[in-house]
């Protein structure tokens, strides 16, 4: 396994060069790289692939200054919402994945990490609609409508592009919010479409929806493209009053039921040694990409002291062998 950053959280506060020799100075040996979506909207991207795929000579020298740095890029992410009811919005953020993925197959990035999208209540919505209970029936009716004429035919056609380009894989993170949020959500997009639509796994998004993120990668299983390391922590004060459902800004920590942590703040580290275990068993040994989401650290102390932690636990040797059966101890 190897240790990644999302340099996305750097591109409004440092140049691409100097974001990607302080992602190899804290000993990072990956990184994935926004390319579109709202991580776009956040700041200035390093990664523009519209330009890119126009130029070889931009496109060469993007590929160089990441090899400079002794990096390896683990993913383009152009998280979005693929269908929103605005057009507009869906359209961008549609041309974004596909962009990111015919950058992925020209760069060979395996990868490319966004969300699944969330559709309104109608053809003429204007607003997401996430639905989480069954009743009133109306909520039934419109999940039904929403995978059969909006979820499943996108994701389908979306498959078989990521097919003739490169057969790169699409890892959607699992986030509320959007139809995809837990591994049943998951596995059934996975069924209903291609083996080329997986996971990006976030363990933060399930620890507040009570999901055991070790237990939902035994379920996952070979669905798991990329992984995100990032924590969080369950206020013991304010959910038992409220709830996990929670509306109040991330900035206000203190009344929330629970915030993003960076690794190790939100659950120890045995919880952590646990993930990487239960990853190795299911088959996967690639990257985990740092993403900082913590609000009481600052970027520096937060990425470099997760860092530091996912390099003392992740397992970087070949498997072994229980040689004591071969020997008949």
């Amino acid at each position: 396994m190897k240790v990644g950053v999302f340099s996305f959280v750097f591109q409004d506060l440092l140049g691409f060069e100097r974001a990607l020799e302080w992602i190899a100075e804290v000993g990072a040996t990956a990184v994935e790289i926004g390319t579109g979506g709202y991580v776009a909207e956040l700041g200035k991207p390093y990664c523009k692939p519209e330009e890119l795929l126009q130029d070889d000579d931009k496109l060469e020298a993007f590929r160089k200054t990441v090899e400079a740095h002794g990096l390896e890029i683990s993913a383009f992410s152009c998280h979005g919402n693929v269908l929103h009811p605005k057009r507009a919005i869906a359209q961008s953020h549609d041309k974004a994945l596909r962009d990111s993925i015919l950058l992925a197959e020209r760069l060979g990035v395996p990868t490319v990490v966004t969300f699944s999208g969330c559709p309104g209540d109608s053809d003429n919505a204007l607003y997401p609609n996430w639905i989480t209970c069954p009743w009133p029936t109306d909520f039934s009716e419109l999940l039904v409508w929403q995978w059969r004429e909006k979820v499943i035919p996108y994701w389908q056609e979306m498959a078989k592009f990521a097919e003739a380009h490169g057969k790169i894989k699409i890892a959607l993170e699992m986030h509320p919010g959007f139809v995809v949020y837990n591994p049943e959500t998951m596995l059934r997009l996975r069924d209903e479409t291609s083996e080329l639509i997986g996971v990006n796994f976030d363990p933060s998004h399930l620890f507040w929806q009570s999901i055991d993120p070790c237990t939902a990668v035994r379920a996952l299983g070979d669905s798991i493209f990329h992984v995100h390391a990032k924590d969080t922590s369950i206020d013991p004060l304010n959910t038992p009053i409220n709830g996990v459902l929670d509306t109040k800004p991330y900035s206000d920590e203190i009344h929330r039921s629970w915030i993003f942590r960076t690794v190790g703040y939100g659950h120890d580290i045995k919880f952590w040694k646990d993930l990487v275990s239960a990853l190795r068993l299911v088959g996967y040994d690639g990257v985990l990409s740092m993403e900082h989401e913590d609000s009481l650290m600052s970027l520096r102390e937060g990425l470099q002291k997760g860092v530091e932690a996912l390099r003392s636990l992740v397992l970087t040797d070949e498997r072994g062998k229980p040689w004591f059966e071969e020997v008949g101890a």
